[in-house]
């Protein structure tokens, strides 16, 4: 049998193949388990014995031949057919549209409360999201026995000694006052995390904004207007404010602070309880031991301070009542801001 013969056959062959489906014909005509090929390795043990060697080396050539022509004909349809699809695009037709990113509604109130803080000469400070127990317990003068150590209150790291993931904002203040002097103005952004159980009110990690103001003759007034202008700027200037009294142990003396129900506007509902008011956060004046805790003179300097729930600012301010849509993806419930 002429293998010259057969390689000029499969040759003519495979250059009228137009499609990938004769190509895979011509593959199994010559290169299947019963193919031409096939047929001639198994004929290699009736030759004679001096003929076996050449004519074997002549059929292995003739297979690789083979696969080499296959493989270049494959990639000639594929460039084809690629050009093809190029030539029957309709650049007319309209383009599959991209509905375009936004915003989420939590980055939203955080960036229009850092406008407002900024505005009144607040500079926005982040910090580590894990943090020394010292920083989140010891330097804002919270006791070894407040319940806030609870390791059913705080996520303690096993790995790290005294160290945790950041159960509020605040250790950053004590950061920024051990690095530098009064005056000192700053709000902080961030995640905090504590092991509550989630249900429409509580996750356990949300966000907070701790801010702080450090000077000479700082007073509780100080903190009140601050607060005032920055309630009526979320909330509208119509927009009222109480203080109630609380206790902090970073702060002496400690308050409360409630808006009227944006919702009744005071008059009461279900929303506010029928009380027409609503609790938005916390903030006091800044405790002496804190002060002596990051080596600022107490008897020199004051300060307010005050922290704040993120998602319960954008809960009140959009009208949510359920805090777990900010984080279930929802494009339904996204796409609205």
């Amino acid at each position: 049998m002429d293998i010259n013969l057969i390689q000029e056959k499969i040759e003519n062959e495979l250059a009228g193949v137009i499609s990938p489906q004769a190509l895979e014909e011509v593959r199994v005509k010559y290169l299947g388990r019963k193919g031409l090929i096939a047929e001639l390795t198994g004929s290699i043990p009736m030759l004679p014995i001096d003929k076996r060697g050449g004519f074997g080396k002549e059929v292995n050539a003739l297979k690789i031949k083979v696969l080499n022509l296959i493989e270049e004909k494959e990639r000639s349809l594929k460039n084809q057919d690629s050009a093809a699809k190029k030539n029957n695009i309709d650049i007319g037709m309209p383009g599959i549209a991209q509905r375009p990113g936004s915003l989420h509604p939590i980055t939203h109130i955080i960036d229009e409360i850092c406008t407002i803080f900024n505005r009144m000469g607040f500079s926005v400070l982040e910090g580590p999201e894990v943090e020394t127990e010292y920083n989140n317990f010891t330097g804002l003068n919270i006791p070894l026995d407040h319940p806030s150590r609870d390791a059913f209150d705080t996520f303690y790291l096993k790995k790290y000694a005294k160290s945790l993931l950041r159960s509020h904002t605040s250790p950053v203040q004590v950061r920024a006052m051990k690095t530098a002097k009064p005056p000192l103005a700053i709000i902080v952004p961030g995640r905090v995390y504590r092991p509550d159980a989630v249900d429409a009110s509580h996750l356990f990690m949300f966000h907070q904004i701790e801010g702080i103001l450090v000077d000479r003759n700082i007073k509780f007034s100080d903190l009140k207007g601050t607060l005032e202008m920055f309630t009526k700027n979320v909330f509208g200037k119509d927009i009222k404010m109480r203080f109630r009294p609380h206790f902090f142990p970073f702060t002496e003396p400690s308050a409360e602070v409630d808006i009227s129900c944006i919702i009744c506007c005071g008059k009461g509902c279900s929303v506010c309880g029928r009380k027409g008011w609503l609790e938005i956060l916390g903030a006091g004046m800044i405790h002496p031991n804190v002060f002596k805790h990051v080596g600022y003179d107490a008897k020199k300097y004051t300060g307010f301070a005050f922290g704040m729930g993120i998602e319960r600012i954008a809960m009140l301010k959009y009208g949510i009542n359920d805090i777990r849509l900010f984080f279930e993806n929802d494009l339904r419930f996204l796409k609205q801001f």
